[in-house]
């Protein structure tokens, strides 16, 4: 039996296809990550682009959270950058700023950098998602990758940006050149999904972690085809296809035309509404405050039947989680008990 096989019906698949579950399904995004005592010290030493490249260490590091927390789905542990390094992209994870490009994208000779990802570029993650099925049996594993728009950001600012000046100089300013260096990107990404379906990943999330930065018309006419083809691309294999972004209240619409299975949702706009402006036809996912999970747990508690209640009335799947990742400093007892809250509270 196949890794997709054993995980169709899961929680979390069957909330992704607006099935019926017997509980609501929970993970969230980072929770293999900075906030578990076990996982600091098992990096202890190792720079975080390293660590994606060792399989044992990163099956570790992914089965952490599912056996603390109890989790319906493991999220495969890596960067979204790593496809960039992987066909040899001059960048490194700086700690306490994030990815940094040592020769960031200027002119349409740059992208000539930006070669095809082959799955022999990547054969760890292969590796790894191979020992993950394996130790994971029912439970899903989601693999992600960068959405295109934010992948360019970070190669044409050459690092985090808070206005995204250059980025959207380019967009503007050189529109062939931009619509040409997402294009790329997107074969990019979407050769590093199929890599982490073929190896066993049963669903996958698009991370466009900046793309709320945008106007709607904006996002429609340069951004919108590139993700389009990044879902496109892996529809075949008929695993949920999740998209997400923060900031993207007035994007939700037009990320579920992308084609995503399943929109997150972050925390400032409340599921019912957010099903009303996603549309019919797709799950939603979301959308605890993250900064919630440092109040009192009966104040927890109460904002995530918030939460549940709104996605109850949207009359859509839903999958629970935080409204972006997982923060640093969170007790991981906090989370535990948050699983356990929605466990119990949906039980049918």
């Amino acid at each position: 039996m196949s890794a997709h096989q054993q995980t169709a019906a899961s929680p979390f698949v069957r909330a992704c296809r607006g099935e019926s579950v017997p509980h609501t399904p929970v993970w969230f995004m980072r929770q293999a990550g900075r906030s578990l005592p076990e996982y600091l010290k098992l990096r202890e030493g190792i720079p975080m682009l390293t660590s994606c490249t060792m399989p044992e260490l990163v099956t570790e590091i992914t089965l952490q959270p599912v056996r603390r927390h109890g989790v319906d789905a493991a999220v495969y542990y890596s960067d979204i950058v790593v496809p960039l390094k992987a066909i040899g992209l001059d960048l490194d994870i700086k700690p306490g700023v994030g990815p940094v490009v040592a020769a960031p994208i200027r002119g349409r000779a740059d992208l000539a950098r930006l070669r095809d990802l082959e799955p022999g570029d990547v054969s760890y993650v292969t590796e790894a998602i191979g020992l993950l099925t394996a130790e994971l049996g029912p439970t899903p594993l989601i693999g992600f990758a960068g959405a295109p728009f934010t992948l360019a950001s970070y190669l044409v600012e050459g690092g985090p940006s808070r206005n995204h000046e250059r980025t959207k100089a380019l967009m503007y300013g050189e529109p062939d050149l931009w619509r040409d260096l997402l294009d790329r990107l997107a074969d990019i990404t979407a050769s590093f999904l199929k890599v982490q379906i073929e190896a066993g990943a049963s669903a996958v999330q698009l991370f466009d972690s900046w793309v709320g930065s945008l106007a709607p018309a904006d996002y429609r006419r340069y951004v919108m085809p590139s993700s389009v083809k990044v879902f496109d691309a892996v529809a075949g294999y008929g695993v949920p296809r999740l998209h997400f972004g923060v900031g993207t209240g007035e994007l939700l619409g037009l990320m579920g035309e992308a084609g995503a299975d399943v929109v997150g949702v972050d925390w400032r706009v409340p599921l019912d509404e957010a099903a009303r402006r996603v549309g019919p036809g797709k799950a939603l996912q979301g959308n605890l405050d993250p900064a919630v999970l440092f109040a009192p747990a009966p104040v927890v508690e109460a904002k995530a039947r918030e939460v549940l209640d709104a996605a109850a009335a949207s009359g859509t799947g839903h999958i629970f989680n935080l409204g972006h990742g997982v923060l640093p400093s969170t007790d991981p007892e906090a989370i535990t008990r948050l699983v356990d809250f929605v466990h119990r509270s949906t039980q049918v």
